[in-house]
């Protein structure tokens, strides 16, 4: 990561003054919601739009040169789930969206932090000045070589920091901090305290590869979770974020499919590095396995291509060329029903078909095989979603409209967070594999 510019430093450089006038347990246990209110036209189709959005941002990242515990999990109704975290003394509690394509942990900060473009309602902010354990991140630090490893120049403190995300942009400057969770603290966890943030109004926990994300710091074997369905809706219910940090050695967790991390080769994009990547090898609709040629299929030396598993993504996006040969597959096994051209228009999705008298309702399976031969069947809400109030389904896979560039830049297949939705799905970094179950993520169940 580049430092930022003398303008920006300088404002943040000013508002710092106003900042400040162990052994873990086996397991840890979060909770995690999804972040949707019903969907109207208008709400698919900013979800679509911003599933494109946030592809395009994870596309076309630049380098950066830069036991278990529990938690819960929330469904938003912006297609995202968030988790809570306390950081600091006494702990001050922030909600955070869990963001598996990034890796530094962020929250609002100060009384004066701005974020434009922003929906008006409040925002939960963390107050360094009331935590007694708050201190800002020395340039000689190792931990600021995470994001600034070639840092020449070195002055009293690491230099701010500013991110893009695929909706927006956050800006602000690097704290240590405590963590803590019910039956441990990270002491000087690494954290971003952003001051300056473009519809960027909840904090994102890092959960991708690189040092300065949530797993490597507190040096996790494991994390994984269950995705609630969101339904498009702020949920009050919640499943479970596990954080395991004990070793399981080789054990594999009862009933999951496994297939291998793969990692990009590239040398040129360090960006790249912080993704999940897993070994898609086929698309099957129904029982046709859908013509994917194998360059789409693997990171090629400069980066582009493969599959990536991103939580902060909502539909899962595909090439353009992948994208139309399932989609041209779907069409040709949904023959006998009508397509609802105004309802792709206004949604953002397509294909679309009216089910309205509709007695029995036959849709082919749809099913991602990685590399081994694991299998992940979804279910038909994964991959196929009711329209409110117009008895309408449509497909809920995303591709750009093909005026971008020829050249495939960066991965070509993002598997969102509404094609996991009931799966257990399971981050062995240990043993560096990707494992999966489909299973009710509801705790009534």
């Amino acid at each position: 990561m580049a430092p930022p510019s003398p303008y920006i430093n300088i404002i943040i450089l000013f508002l710092i003054s106003l900042l400040f006038h162990t052994a873990f347990p086996n397991t840890i246990t979060l909770p995690l919601t999804p972040l949707l209110t019903k969907p109207q036209f208008s709400d698919l189709k900013h979800i679509a739009s911003g599933s494109l959005t946030r592809a395009h941002h994870l596309k076309h990242q630049r380098n950066s040169n830069s036991s278990s515990t529990t938690t819960q999990v929330y469904a938003k109704s912006y297609g995202g789930y968030s988790i809570d975290l306390s950081f600091g003394t006494p702990a001050q509690k922030t909600p955070f969206i869990l963001d598996t394509g990034s890796s530094l942990t962020w929250f609002p900060c100060t009384l004066h932090y701005i974020c434009s473009h922003c929906a008006s309602i409040k925002i939960k902010t963390f107050l360094p000045k009331l935590s007694s354990t708050a201190k800002l991140l020395g340039c000689t630090n190792p931990k600021c070589s995470y994001l600034y490893p070639s840092l020449s120049h070195c002055n009293q403190t690491c230099p701010p920091y500013i991110l893009q995300y695929g909706s927006g942009s956050t800006a602000g400057i690097l704290l240590l901090d405590n963590l803590d969770f019910p039956k441990t603290t990270v002491h000087d966890f690494l954290v971003g305290c952003s001051i300056l943030s473009i519809r960027q109004p909840s904090g994102i926990a890092g959960f991708g590869r690189g040092n300065e994300s949530l797993p490597s710091q507190m040096a996790l074997k494991r994390f994984s979770y269950c995705l609630i369905s969101h339904n498009l809706d702020d949920s009050a219910q919640s499943s479970d974020l596990l954080l395991q940090t004990t070793s399981s050695g080789d054990t594999k967790t009862q009933n999951l499919t496994y297939t291998p991390f793969s990692h990009n080769p590239s040398s040129n994009n360090s960006a790249y590095k912080e993704y999940y990547y897993v070994p898609l090898r086929k698309v099957l609709v129904g029982p046709n396995s859908v013509n994917i040629p194998l360059h789409y299929l693997e990171p090629d030396s400069e980066g582009n291509g493969g599959t990536i598993v991103d939580s902060g993504t909502t539909y899962t996006y595909m090439e353009r060329p992948i994208y139309d040969s399932v989609s041209r597959e779907v069409v040709n096994q949904l023959g006998n029903y009508s397509r609802a051209k105004g309802i792709e228009a206004q949604s953002g999705l397509s294909p679309c078909y009216h089910v309205s008298g509709v007695k029995n309702l036959t849709f082919p399976s749809f099913t991602l095989q990685f590399k081994g031969g694991a299998k992940m069947k979804l279910p038909l809400a994964n991959y196929f979603s009711l329209i409110q109030n117009s008895n309408v389904v449509c497909f809920t896979v995303v591709s750009d409209d093909g005026s971008g560039p020829a050249n495939m830049t960066g991965p070509a297949v993002i598997l969102g967070n509404y094609q996991q939705q009931n799966f257990f799905i399971e981050f062995d970094l240990e043993n560096e594999r990707f494992g999966f179950r489909h299973q009710s993520c509801n705790k009534k169940h």
